[in-house]
C-alpha cells in the first residue's frame, strides 16, 4: 500500500509514491523550462508548464490505483496563515481531483514542510534524532526562500517560526543572477558549484551583510555584478559567491545560538546541494568553539522534489485512521 505525493514549486513539477516503510517506489521529477538568458519564470508561466508536466508524470509513472491509499499534496509555500503561491494551486487541483475519483483521503501540508520531511528521512537513522527532540533549528536555502526557522516536530508535520533570514535576495537567487551574468545555464548552482572548483583561490572577497539573524544578498549581487563588468576571472567570481553565503549563515547561526536557539541544525533546499558550501559551513559551525551539530540533507533530496510529502501524508493517514 502507498501514498502518493505531489509538489508543483517554482521551478520542478515532482511526484512521489511511498510505502508505509517509508521505501520510494515512484520518484519523478521534471524541471520547469526557463529560457536562456532569463533569471526566473512568472508564476503564470510556471502555472501552465505544471498543467502540462503533471499529468505526463503521472500517466508515464504507471500508479497502481488500487494500491492507493491516500494522497498529499504541497497546498502553500509554508505552514503560516496567507501564505499562498499560484503554482501550487496546479498540484492541489490535481490532488483533489484524484483523490475523489480514486475515493482515497487528500492530505494537504506545504512545500516548506516537504523539505524538512525529506531532509529528516533522507539523513536515514541520523535524521531520526531530530525527530525525538522537542525543537531543532533549520535553515531553508533555495531560489525561493533564505529562512532560518525554529521548528518542532508534530505528529502530522512540523510548527515552524521564521526567526531570520534574507530580506531581500535569497540565496539561490544570488547564485542564479550571478550564474547568468557569468554565461551560466539556469539555475545555475550546479555550474557555478563546478566553476568555482576550476579556478584557483584569489583575492576576491564579498562582504557579508548581517544584522542579528536577518542577512542581505543584495550588496553581494552588485558586488559580483561589478567584478563581472570589469572582467574579474569567472571561476574566482564564482567562489567569491560561495564563500559569501557560507559566511552570511555562519554569522546569523552563530547570532541565533547566542539567542539561545538550538544547536541542531537541519539544513535543506537546492542551495543546500552545494558541496563547497556544505563542507564549508560544517567546519565552521561543528568546530568546538561553536559545538552546533549539522544535519544536511542528501543531495538529491536538498532540491525539490515530493518524497517529504508523501511522507507527511503518511503520518496523516496514521492519525486519520
Amino acid at each position: 500500500m502507498s501514498v502518493l505525493g505531489i509538489d508543483t514549486s517554482n521551478y520542478r513539477t515532482s511526484i512521489c509514491l511511498m510505502d508505509e516503510k517509508g521505501r520510494v517506489l515512484l520518484d519523478r521529477r521534471k524541471l520547469l523550462q526557463v529560457k536562456p538568458g532569463e533569471r526566473g519564470l512568472q508564476q503564470s508561466a510556471a502555472v501552465f508548464q505544471h498543467v502540462q508536466h503533471l499529468p505526463e508524470l503521472l500517466e508515464e509513472s504507471g500508479l497502481p490505483p488500487g494500491h492507493l491509499q491516500a494522497i498529499a499534496v504541497s497546498a502553500a509555500p509554508r505552514p503560516v496563515p496567507g501564505s499562498y503561491m499560484p503554482v501550487f494551486q496546479v498540484g492541489l487541483s490535481y490532488a483533489r481531483w484524484l483523490a475523489r475519483f480514486l475515493n482515497v483521503p487528500c492530505f494537504l501540508t506545504t512545500h516548506q514542510e516537504g523539505h524538512l520531511a525529506a531532509g529528516v528521512w533522507s539523513l536515514g537513522d541520523t535524521g531520526q534524532r531530530l525527530n525525538q527532540v522537542s525543537a531543532f533549528t533549520a535553515v531553508h536555502l533555495s531560489g525561493g526562500t533564505s529562512e532560518i526557522l525554529a521548528v518542532e516536530p508534530r505528529p502530522t508535520g512540523y510548527k515552524v517560526e521564521a526567526i531570520g533570514g534574507s530580506t531581500d535576495l535569497y540565496a539561490g537567487q544570488l547564485i542564479d543572477r550571478v550564474g547568468v551574468a557569468l554565461g551560466l545555464p539556469f539555475p545555475a548552482g550546479p555550474a557555478l558549484e563546478q566553476l568555482a572548483n576550476n579556478g584557483e583561490e584569489s583575492g576576491l572577497r564579498i562582504p557579508s551583510a548581517v544584522k542579528g539573524t536577518w542577512f542581505s544578498f543584495s550588496g553581494p549581487e552588485t558586488q559580483a555584478l561589478r567584478w563581472i563588468a570589469t572582467g574579474a576571472p569567472p571561476s574566482a567570481i564564482a567562489r567569491a559567491v560561495e564563500v559569501c553565503v557560507a559566511n552570511t549563515l555562519e554569522k546569523a547561526l552563530r547570532n541565533a545560538f547566542a539567542a539561545g536557539y538550538p544547536k541542531e541544525v537541519l539544513w535543506v533546499g537546492g542551495v543546500v546541494a552545494n558541496r563547497w558550501i556544505r563542507n564549508r559551513l560544517k567546519q565552521r559551525l561543528e568546530h568546538p568553539a561553536v559545538g552546533a551539530r549539522c544535519y544536511f540533507s542528501a543531495p538529491e533530496y536538498s532540491g525539490d522534489n515530493a518524497c517529504g510529502v508523501a511522507l507527511i501524508g503518511w503520518k496523516q493517514l496514521c492519525v486519520h485512521q
